[in-house]
């Protein structure tokens, strides 16, 4: 399947979530705040036959699932769909796929499914012996009320993405805020929470390409919140209108670099595959901790963190898109 230089390349699906469709549909902005606008679809389609490939727009599971019962194929697909429904949402096309024997860009269905609910995520990298906050989850009061961790703790959604349902709340101070908030989450995303230390220190994202032993970073921007921000916390209102709140930094210092090796670590230990991000956040003596991985980053050229922070290593979108791509054409290969 390999494509060869000055030849066709080879035939690429694209599967999204569009967020206008699903805005269309009654859905609110908080709910589809993960789902991608239409000028995200337009640069991944534009850049990936710039490298000489062939595409095809296919859409949402729904439309995959049209297709692929009515016998259509593809040599690879570019899924960036993250779904709306239960734990295993951002592995139905991945799993969808696997069962047609068709390769996709980015992770498999297991770890799509393991790193979007953060618990079992951070039980893996604990027992890996990565730095992690202390935690809990929490499916219910009671739950709520056996927690001893030390406050103050930082509660949260255990399987969201996009900073959906973290705001100045969220850092809670003792047993009622913590009761009080943790309800107030358990029913508004009817799932558990996840419970844990809160890291006073610095804040990090990290931007890894490839798989296994041949993954590499691609750098480490710090998050520093500016005084209009939500303080504290990198919230749903922060990430939202980031231009506005957020400077994000280009970081090399030593903490830095620890950051980077503890996110490298992260990512292997899970078998990421192609891309994604880490963040990490510092503890009160400086040490990076992780705190999630997101193997199916955005892919906005200027609004999505993985994006901003290829630009700040001097790394243009097109050959983001071609390292992507060749990592899941290399991995279709081999196998």
């Amino acid at each position: 399947m390999s494509p060869c230089a000055g030849g066709s390349g080879v035939r690429i699906g694209i599967t999204y979530d569009l967020r206008a469709d699903y805005l269309a549909a009654g859905y609110g902005e908080e709910e589809t705040a993960e789902f991608d606008q239409v000028g995200t679809i337009d640069a991944i389609d534009s850049a990936i036959q710039a490298l000489g490939h062939q595409t095809e727009r296919v859409g949402n599971v729904r439309a995959l699932v049209s297709r692929l019962s009515s016998g259509a194929t593809w040599d690879l697909v570019f899924n960036i769909a993250e779904g709306l429904h239960g734990y295993g949402r951002e592995a139905v096309i991945p799993a969808l796929l696997e069962a047609y024997d068709i390769p996709c860009v980015f992770s498999d269905p297991l770890v799509m499914a393991l790193t979007l609910h953060k618990g079992l995520a951070k039980n893996v990298i604990r027992d890996k012996g990565i730095l992690t906050p202390e935690f809990a989850v929490a499916e219910n009061r009671a739950d709520l009320e056996l927690i001893r961790l030390p406050f103050p703790l930082f509660v949260k959604p255990v399987s969201e993405g996009t900073g959906k349902g973290v705001t100045t709340a969220s850092k809670v101070r003792n047993q009622e805020e913590l009761i009080a908030v943790g309800l107030e989450l358990i029913q508004k995303y009817r799932q558990p929470v996840l419970v844990e230390t809160f890291l006073p220190g610095r804040e990090f994202t990290v931007g890894i390409l490839g798989c296994g032993d041949e993954a590499r970073v691609m750098g480490a921007m710090e998050i520093i919140l500016l005084a209009n921000s939500d303080p504290e916390v990198y919230s749903y209102r922060n990430k939202e209108i980031c231009e506005e709140v957020v400077e994000y930094r280009l970081a090399t210092d030593a903490c830095a670099e620890a950051a980077m090796q503890t996110a490298l670590a992260v990512y292997r230990a899970l078998n990421c595959l192609d891309g994604g991000r880490v963040d990490l956040r510092c503890d009160d003596v400086g040490r990076p901790q992780f705190i999630e991985v997101n193997p199916l980053a955005g892919l906005h050229p200027e609004h999505s963190d993985l994006c901003i922070l290829a630009t700040k290593v001097g790394m243009p979108y097109l050959e983001l898109i071609r390292t992507i791509v060749d990592s899941a054409i290399g991995r279709a290969d081999r196998r």
